[in-house]
């Protein structure tokens, strides 16, 4: 736990990574930054914050499946069922325990309100802030979904988490995008998790062949951690796995509709993002895969209701098998109205202007 006081400079620190645009779209996080780097902003009466950390971690190697180009990887947090319903639960019994035994005032956050989880983790003791920005834990590795406790009660602070990275880099050198411009900083919009699950519209042609086959989030700069090696595995049953998630067919996430998406992602991370969104990025991976033998799932979305989604056919088409595309260019090119999808067409058929 800690207080309701946060070390100076950390108000000014955020507005400056507000000012150089690494937040990306994500505008709600520029609202009102002064409610999210201090605790007192956000709830006036508050003296202590309490933060929970729940281990989600595995002993697999989640960067083996980097290799299975044909196939997509999903993001560990997200395999599992929504991280908002199980802390969320669990926080509001610990706050009703807590609130009749200390006959204080308690409000509970998971995501719920402008708070800097991950600093304020690092300020209660229950890790650090690596060199990626991510919650380290000397017991969990980067394997830990966080939570916050806000109480009007005044309790005795724990000492603030030791910075135990050292002279690693692991972390900023595995990322695929070089979303790091310095230790301790992240970019979001170069960052492969922003980008295919934060960021709604086209990605950037520059960014695309980087993604791999990662179809939501990423984990390398989590993996690769040396931390992990005293991570435990999750036991818990409402954290299993769901083996649907690992490393499912590129062809079959490709051919999801709408209710079929929402059948398969019910209960994950994954649901909120949308099936245009979703499929865009599984289009990306089946560019980047090389296996001919996926073009004829590409081809499928041309005619696709989305444009987001017939964008991506249109790159990923002609990675795998660009004559084909040259030869259905006269069938779907000019009934295109959408200008992203128009604009593929031109850069594939045509070259950059």
């Amino acid at each position: 736990m800690t207080g309701a006081d946060v070390p100076p400079g950390r108000l000014d620190q955020l507005e400056g990574w507000l000012e150089a645009g690494h937040h990306g779209a994500m505008g709600w996080m520029a609202e009102r930054p002064e409610r999210r780097a201090s605790p007192r902003a956000l709830w006036p009466e508050v003296k202590t914050v309490i933060l929970v950390g729940v281990n989600y971690g595995t002993r697999e190697d989640l960067l083996a499946d980097l290799a299975r180009t044909e196939r997509g990887v999903v993001s560990l947090y997200a395999r599992r069922r929504d991280y908002h319903d199980i802390l969320k639960g669990r926080l509001k019994d610990l706050a009703g325990a807590f609130a009749a035994r200390a006959g204080a005032d308690v409000k509970v956050f998971v995501d719920t309100a402008p708070v800097l989880e991950k600093a304020l983790a690092a300020d209660s003791g229950l890790g650090w802030q690596g060199k990626s920005t991510i919650l380290v834990s000397r017991s969990h590795g980067t394997w830990l979904f966080l939570g916050a406790l806000y109480t009007t009660a005044a309790l005795p602070p724990d000492p603030p988490g030791k910075d135990r990275c050292g002279s690693c880099t692991a972390c900023l050198d595995i990322c695929p995008t070089a979303a790091f411009p310095a230790p301790y900083v992240l970019d979001s919009r170069r960052c492969i998790a922003y980008l295919t699950i934060e960021h709604k519209g086209p990605i950037a042609p520059g960014f695309r062949a980087a993604i791999g086959n990662r179809v939501f989030g990423c984990d390398d700069c989590l993996a690769i951690c040396p931390w992990n090696k005293f991570a435990q595995e999750a036991r818990e049953t409402r954290l299993a796995l769901n083996p649907a998630l690992d490393a499912p067919a590129l062809a079959d996430l490709a051919a999801l509709d709408d209710a079929a998406f929402r059948s398969l992602f019910a209960g994950t991370p994954v649901k909120r993002t949308g099936r245009d969104r979703f499929v865009r990025n599984v289009l990306i991976a089946i560019g980047n895969s090389g296996a001919a033998g996926l073009a004829p799932v590409a081809e499928a979305r041309l005619a696709d209701t989305s444009a987001l989604v017939r964008g991506m056919a249109v790159w990923a088409l002609h990675r795998l098998a660009p004559g084909r595309l040259a030869t259905l260019a006269p069938l779907h090119r000019p009934r295109e109205t959408d200008d992203d999808v128009r604009a593929e067409w031109a850069l594939a058929l045509e070259g950059p202007a």
